[in-house]
């Protein structure tokens, strides 16, 4: 059984009650890409939040305010993590990861490749999500009793059987400079193994495409829980399959994760085990 849908048992919510909760995640996310759209292009305000490209704009603040605004309004007794103001705690186990702006660099650059990121987790285990990605006017959105779906549309993750037929997406954490750790390694190791490793730049994106078939795999490092949590679902409600690496169940704590069709998965991570980490004097370091 997937992870959300065992999150989901686990969590006592009736059927018709995960509908709702879906419907509210769809809407929140629609309202947070109409707010991105809006403002693409005009930005007032860029600051560095302390991590040399981690960016927020007033478009991730205007955009966050008018999600948070509409969840305390629909789930008022539902927790909120998110990004840009933090923890809303109330009773319960049920908790709300918004990302607003998943993608912030890309969008202060005019970069089209952007989202808003919605996913709904009971004890830390993602149970389902919505995902806009409004430059291309798309909606992603999945919960376990249904599905996963790109504008009402069913979708699925690649059939592709083989890594070397593969094409993979992924990318770095914005503490990639001060770190070792910082995958360019498998990045390299990877793309030469596959038709190609892409990097967007947008984690929740990057999910979307898994599940939708556009990728058949990915993997990054360095995440947080609103980068991941509304992905997950939309990814193993697809049929794909969702675990940390290079071992172990995927766990929205560590932010690692690796996602992908089941046919590669076994593949994707023999392969990762036998990359050699970088060295300092490696890539010119000291």
């Amino acid at each position: 059984m997937k992870s959300c849908q065992i999150a989901a048992n686990n969590s006592g919510l009736k059927e018709n009650e995960l509908d709702n909760l879906l419907n509210i995640a769809k809407s929140a996310a629609l309202k947070g890409g109409a707010s991105l759209i809006k403002n693409f292009g005009k930005i007032k305000t860029i600051k560095c939040k302390g991590t040399a490209g981690d960016l927020v704009t007033n478009a991730d603040i205007e955009c966050e305010n008018i999600i948070l605004e509409y969840l305390d309004k629909k789930t008022p007794t539902i927790s909120i993590l998110a990004e840009e103001s933090g923890y809303k705690l109330k009773d319960g186990e049920l908790k709300w990861c918004i990302d607003p702006l998943d993608g912030t660099t890309n969008y202060a650059h005019g970069y089209p490749f952007f989202a808003t990121s919605i996913g709904l987790i009971w004890n830390n285990c993602p149970i389902l999500g919505a995902i806009s990605i409004p430059y291309l006017n798309e909606i992603y959105y999945a919960s376990p009793e249904h599905g996963s779906f790109c504008n009402g549309e069913k979708i699925n993750v690649t059939k592709t059987n083989s890594l070397s037929d593969s094409l993979l997406v992924t990318g770095f954490a914005y503490d990639r400079r001060e770190l070792l750790d910082n995958n360019y390694s498998e990045f390299c190791w990877l793309t030469h193994r596959t038709h190609g490793v892409r990097r967007g730049g947008a984690a929740a994106v990057d999910l979307a495409f898994v599940a939708s078939g556009r990728v058949d795999g990915y993997w990054e490092r360095g995440l947080a829980k609103w980068d991941m949590a509304a992905g997950v679902p939309i990814v193993e409600m697809a049929g794909g399959v969702v675990s940390n690496y290079p071992h172990g169940d995927f766990d929205l704590e560590n932010g690692r994760i690796l996602a992908c069709n089941p046919h590669i998965r076994d593949e994707l991570i023999k392969e990762l085990d036998k990359v050699i980490p970088l060295t300092a004097e490696s890539y010119g370091g000291k």
